[in-house]
């Protein structure tokens, strides 16, 4: 099964950039909700998110993944590819 993940992001945002630099070389797809200036998205990702407004916010299949440092922790610890349905 093909794993939904969403990525909420700013488009300068270094954090932002790496993390997506992650699943790109996961060779996932993967939806993007640039939120520049939208604060009406940041509160929908707050809520979905515990209350973390910070950037990016990662979910994989409506999990909360985290931010940036939580999905290279992930990667890491060789957790991530079975978040992904990869075989590691």
């Amino acid at each position: 099964m093909t794993p939904t993940i969403e990525i909420y992001t700013w488009s300068r945002c270094p954090f932002c950039i790496r993390a997506k630099a992650l699943l790109d070389r996961k060779g996932v797809d993967y939806t993007e909700h640039c939120i520049d200036g939208d604060e009406d998205t940041r509160a929908l990702m707050a809520d979905r998110a515990n209350g973390r407004r910070s950037l990016p916010q990662i979910f994989i299949n409506d999990q909360h993944i985290g931010g940036c440092d939580d999905i290279y922790a992930l990667e890491y610890s060789n957790e991530l590819d079975g978040l992904l349905g990869q075989v590691a």
